[in-house]
């Protein structure tokens, strides 16, 4: 979610590159694909498809309304 947030919408190959490369993760993308389809659920991240790619995008209103009834 980090790397999402940071760049608000990136490839399924975007974001294992990064992981890999920036945090030295060992991880497949396919190991990452099951951890998005968990965030989707979540309503986290929704996916697109922008020309032959399909785009992941972060959604932080969850997060927003989780705080804000923290908060309150």
């Amino acid at each position: 979610m980090d790397e999402l947030s940071e760049r608000k919408e990136m490839t399924l190959y975007e974001l294992t590159a990064r992981l890999i490369m920036k945090h030295s993760l060992s991880i497949s993308r396919q190991a990452i694909a099951k951890h998005l389809s968990v965030l989707e659920d979540a309503k986290l991240i929704r996916s697109e498809r922008k020309g032959k790619y399909r785009v992941i995008i972060f959604n932080n209103q969850p997060l927003k309304n989780l705080l804000k009834g923290w908060l309150e």
